[in-house]
């Protein structure tokens, strides 16, 4: 408890002012003076001590009946270390446009909302906090300093397992720890969502490592720069939220981690910039098992760095031809629709006419061959009624797979690529079949046969034994009543032979395959 003596007059005036719940106002109305960059330089008559501040708000301010107390300091310096940490706080506290010698300590508090407004924090520790209303950090400066009795940790921001009630205001704070974790929340549960808007910036990583944000995670216009050593700059990994907002200029200048996060609605990159890690070594996105019920990525322009969506399920895939970079991971990668954004609308991907062929110049960008992402493309043609498009899809994905082959099952598959399409374009062979039944025509028409047996016998018909050598089940009766003196002549009656054996393994291997795999 202090005495009346033993504080100063602008620590008197907060005293008073508590129980009643008055703002304290000590700023002195001119714009350079009330700058909180130049806070170090206030002098006494701006200066309230924190541990003023702790005594008021543990009680030992009397409220005054029919008022809620309440701490409301704006323009001052907060000397000293303001530690509430393990304490239950049962009033409100709101500091705006203050400067603070050291950081505040909340581990593990029990609170009202707190805010801390416009202002310049060495370091917020609120890790653990159960917070019955919402944490306002907006247009804050916040930086991390090293280790120390007062100062847990070099993150600026802790919220790891935290509980808030309410949302988490960063709109417009600027975050610093570029060596280390901008933000750490860990855990957080913010049930009222976290908003980092109107020009949130973040110089080292932001860390939401199985958060839970019923209330979603807004980054619209977000900044996250110089993200450490690690090259990550947001990391959501086991996340679970409704929303996951993106867009409208946000830009990350590392790798934007969403590994087994789970979105119930929203998760979009509409107009993102992702320039991956700053070194040019590492992915733009990492969203390996993510799920989501619509995923827009539409960034602003292709990003510099791998995208990998392993294994991520969503309902509803939104993209453009500036969506994708170089590298895209997609083996596992399961969608229910695709929609393609151009010239400001939003369409079926089936009504490009080049769809099928940009399609699979996407799956190709993925490194290696995998099945899997042609036959989900295919899967989608044909729940949207395109089963030419899907087969044509299956078609690549075999030409694909010769690739991967030793020569001898790559010489088998051009076979069947030329003789039916791998099953997938049966007309092919009844192609081969008419041209060479038209060339054995034309040469068994202009040589003369020899009958295999004297006396009378079937007539002779150049086109029915085109067809006899041609077709190797049953027979005509022409391949056994006739044979050629000609050596030229034979060799080509052998030829076709081979010709309609090969044709009929290749019809029968490639029916095979489509009706197995399919």
């Amino acid at each position: 408890m202090f005495s009346h003596d033993e504080l100063t007059p602008p620590e008197r005036e907060v005293w008073a002012a508590f129980p009643e719940g008055r703002r304290v106002d000590l700023r002195t109305g001119t714009p350079e003076d009330d700058d909180v960059a130049g806070g170090g330089r206030w002098g006494p008559e701006r200066t309230v001590r924190a541990a003023v501040i702790a005594a008021l708000v543990l009680g030992a301010g009397t409220a005054q009946p029919g008022v809620a107390a309440c701490l409301k300091l704006s323009g001052a310096r907060i000397s000293g270390h303001l530690d509430l940490a393990g304490v239950e706080i049962g009033n409100p506290i709101w500091f705006e446009d203050c400067w603070f010698e050291e950081g505040v300590d909340l581990f593990g508090a029990s609170t009202h909302s707190i805010a801390i407004v416009g202002s310049r924090v060495p370091g917020v520790e609120a890790g653990s906090i159960r917070m019955e209303g919402r944490l306002d950090l907006r247009r804050s400066r916040l930086e991390s300093g090293p280790a120390s009795p007062f100062h847990r940790s070099v993150t600026a921001l802790s919220l790891i397992n935290a509980h808030v009630s309410g949302a988490v205001s960063l709109n417009a704070a600027e975050i610093t720890a570029p060596e280390e974790w901008a933000v750490s929340a860990g855990g957080l549960v913010a049930e009222g969502g976290v908003y980092c808007r109107d020009g949130f910036v973040a110089h080292g990583e932001v860390r939401l490592m199985g958060a839970q944000l019923p209330g979603g995670l807004f980054m619209n216009g977000a900044r996250l720069e110089r993200p450490g050593p690690r090259g990550v700059a947001l990391a959501l990994d086991n996340a679970v939220a409704s929303t996951l907002e993106f867009s409208a200029g946000f830009t990350a200048d590392g790798t934007v981690r969403l590994r087994g996060a789970r979105v119930s609605d929203n998760l979009t990159f509409e107009g993102a910039v992702l320039n991956g890690p700053p070194d040019g070594h590492g992915p733009s996105l990492v969203a390996v098992l993510t799920q989501a019920v619509d995923f827009d990525f539409t960034p602003a322009r292709r990003p510099s760095g791998t995208v990998d969506l392993r294994g991520a399920q969503v309902s509803y895939l939104h993209d453009s031809d500036h969506s994708w970079p170089d590298v895209v991971e997609l083996d596992g990668f399961v969608y229910g629709s695709i929609k393609v954004a151009a010239a400001g609308e939003r369409r079926e991907a089936v009504a490009r006419r080049d769809s099928v062929a940009h399609r699979v110049a996407w799956i190709r960008r993925s490194p290696g061959y995998s099945p899997q992402p042609y036959e989900q493309l295919a899967s989608w043609y044909r729940k949207a009624g395109h089963d030419d498009d899907a087969r044509r899809v299956l078609l690549a994905r075999q030409r694909h797979r010769r690739r991967t082959l030793h020569p001898a099952g790559r010489l088998w598959g051009l076979l069947l690529d030329v003789a039916v399409g791998y099953g997938y374009r049966p007309w092919l062979a009844a192609l081969w079949l008419l041209a060479f039944t038209a060339l054995g025509t034309t040469v068994f028409g202009t040589h003369t046969p020899h009958p295999a047996q004297s006396g009378p016998g079937p007539r002779f018909s150049a086109l029915v034994y085109t067809l006899d050598l041609l077709i190797p089940i049953g027979g005509l009766g022409q391949r056994t009543g006739w044979y050629w003196t000609d050596a030229g002549v034979q060799r080509f009656a052998y030829l076709l032979i081979a010709v309609g054996w090969l044709l009929t393994t290749a019809v029968v291997a490639g029916v095979t395959r489509t009706l197995s795999r399919n």
